[in-house]
């Protein structure tokens, strides 16, 4: 079976984030790069499929620049068979991204793939629905269980619904599966995996390898803003009663919120 995971590189949640003095983006000077943590969900989802029916490889696919080869040795120290970057320092939308992971990945004629309901840096959500239309091919996204069935030629999966609601969904092969987060735990890389991913050979494309422009993108981003910092909070002094009663009066006559 030949499996595949959709990886973004996206900047470390504990990172200060910096904007660009044009305001057209932000600062990627001294920023930590990790895997967007929903796509780690994705990866061990496909390495656990792998193992189950004890056969078939799984390829790590990404586009960016050079720096996203680091996701990429991640992916496969973690397990992953192959690694494929699609080579780019060009920003480019949801669609045209989408577009050249699709043609990636008709050159490789996947049964499956796995992705991130979602990156974390700009929260789209849209990437593995484009790419499946792309494809012509089913797929299913906030995903909490996964299950193969035993000819392999299907899958049945639960996905979160409005208000907490699980709804299940059977769909035939090949599909795309866009994972959420408490479908597994993602593992660890060992050592040995790390070692034998540094000498890994990672499979290099360009956007003109798939027929596709950077100036084809239909969306440019601008006007990036820090969000306003909070005010500060205020403490009440004195007694219990007394204070209880000055609390709700700030809540009526200066929050307003009763």
């Amino acid at each position: 079976m030949n499996i595949f995971v959709l990886l973004k590189q996206v900047p470390d949640t504990e990172t200060k984030i910096r904007i660009k003095g044009d305001k057209s983006g932000i600062e990627t000077d001294g920023i930590k790069w990790i895997i967007s943590p929903y796509d780690e969900f994705a990866i061990e989802e496909a390495l656990k499929t792998k193992e189950k029916i004890k056969e078939g490889t799984v390829t790590a696919l990404t586009l960016g620049p050079d720096r996203c080869v680091d996701a990429l040795r991640t992916a496969l120290a973690m397990g992953c068979d192959n690694a494929i970057h699609i080579k780019t320092d060009d920003v480019l939308d949801s669609l045209s991204t989408s577009e050249a992971l699709a043609g990636a990945l008709k050159q490789e004629s996947p049964n499956l793939i796995f992705a991130g309901k979602q990156a974390i840096d700009n929260d789209q959500g849209a990437v593995f629905g484009y790419v499946s239309e792309f494809l012509d091919m089913p797929s299913a996204s906030v995903v909490v269980k996964f299950e193969l069935s035993d000819d392999k030629s299907s899958a049945k999966v639960e996905r979160e619904l409005e208000g907490g609601s699980q709804g299940v969904i059977e769909m035939p092969l090949p599909a795309m599966i866009a994972v959420d987060k408490g479908i597994n735990s993602p593992r660890y890389a060992s050592l040995p995996g790390i070692m034998k991913a540094k000498k890994k050979e990672i499979k290099g494309l360009s956007l003109s390898d798939l027929g596709v422009s950077a100036d084809a993108s239909g969306t440019t981003e601008s006007d990036f803003e820090l969000p306003p910092e909070r005010a500060a909070g205020k403490i009440i002094d004195g007694e219990p009663a007394e204070a209880v009663k000055e609390l709700v009066r700030l809540l009526r006559e200066e929050a307003k919120v009763i």
